[in-house]
């Protein structure tokens, strides 16, 4: 039996997230590290104020993950495969050995601004519930047009997708959702449209700066959510990391493959639920879990056990 270890994306982030941590010497270094790489201190971005912030969310949910899989690693509860949602894939990639942490601070960084500053505003992601990928992307098509931009972005499971796109595109998707059949249609606390084709420029540019690092061959089985396999080659890794904010999120698929090559337990980083809640439909025979809802003692044991 393997371990997977989970990492977050963008509308998981919550107020003092990264003062939530467990109080750990790896904690400690974890954020010193991020704050030397920044040139600031890092505990100033998980204020609710800050969190408005792309930027700030998507530091805080890097800094979150690597310090929860250092804490759990220092007590030898390591993982056998990570993955993660959207920029949960760069903690994933620090915590398999790919890409150093005050690099990856960096490029999170670079990441972020470049998504804020291309739309800061009027944009965003809505998730849709209770329709299959078949009955959503007719109703996308009927709204995406040059003046109102909208695409599947997310498919995290069966009957849960997230589109992304412009406010009112996505509110014409979501009010056709409802009328035919869906759930609900949630706006997510994410200010920019990602994981569609309108990030192709910035993927670029990402890319170009991900080239100037040094990436190493993972320790660990290392799963894209965008093409839901495993990659094995730091270069390859790299390149799917600069890439993944203009690709859609292959979720449902990536937490399959994971339990396709054994893993049984999936744990959530910090902070909150939602991945694990997406996993357990794929782990039904093993178990999902989050670590912000179990003592550290506690997960460190349940790790090992798993492992």
């Amino acid at each position: 039996m393997s371990v997977l270890f989970t990492f977050p994306g963008q509308g998981a982030q919550q107020a003092g997230m990264l003062h939530a941590l467990p109080g750990h010497p790896e904690t400690a270094r974890t954020l010193a590290d991020a704050s030397a790489a920044l040139g600031r201190d890092v505990l100033a971005l998980d204020t609710a104020d800050a969190l408005r912030s792309t930027v700030a969310v998507q530091l805080c949910l890097l800094v979150a993950g690597v310090a929860m899989a250092r804490v759990l690693a220092a007590h030898d509860a390591r993982p056998q495969m990570v993955a993660g949602l959207s920029i949960g894939a760069w903690p994933a990639a620090v915590t398999a050995g790919v890409l150093d942490f005050a690099d990856a601070v960096r490029l999170v960084e670079l990441r972020a601004r470049l998504m804020e500053d291309a739309y800061p505003s009027g944009y965003g992601m809505t998730a849709i519930g209770g329709l299959a990928r078949q009955q959503l992307e007719p109703l996308v098509a009927q709204v995406h047009g040059p003046g109102s931009p909208v695409y599947l972005a997310n498919l995290n499971a069966a009957r849960q997708i997230v589109v992304a796109g412009s406010d009112a595109a996505m509110q014409a998707v979501a009010d056709l959702a409802l009328a035919h059949g869906a759930q609900k249609a949630e706006r997510l606390a994410v200010a920019v449209p990602s994981h569609c084709e309108l990030f192709d420029d910035q993927a670029r540019t990402l890319a170009r700066a991900v080239g100037q690092v040094a990436l190493a061959q993972p320790r660990i089985t290392w799963i894209s959510s965008s093409q839901a396999r495993a990659l094995f080659d730091g270069a390859r890794i790299g390149a799917d990391l600069a890439a993944n904010m203009a690709r859609p999120v292959l979720w449902a698929d990536t937490v399959r493959h994971a339990w396709e090559r054994g893993a049984r337990l999936a744990v959530e980083m910090p902070p909150g639920a939602v991945l694990t809640r997406l996993t357990e439909a794929a782990f039904v025979d093993g178990a999902a879990l989050a670590a912000a809802s179990v003592r550290t003692d506690s997960l460190v044991d349940v790790v090992r056990d798993g492992a």
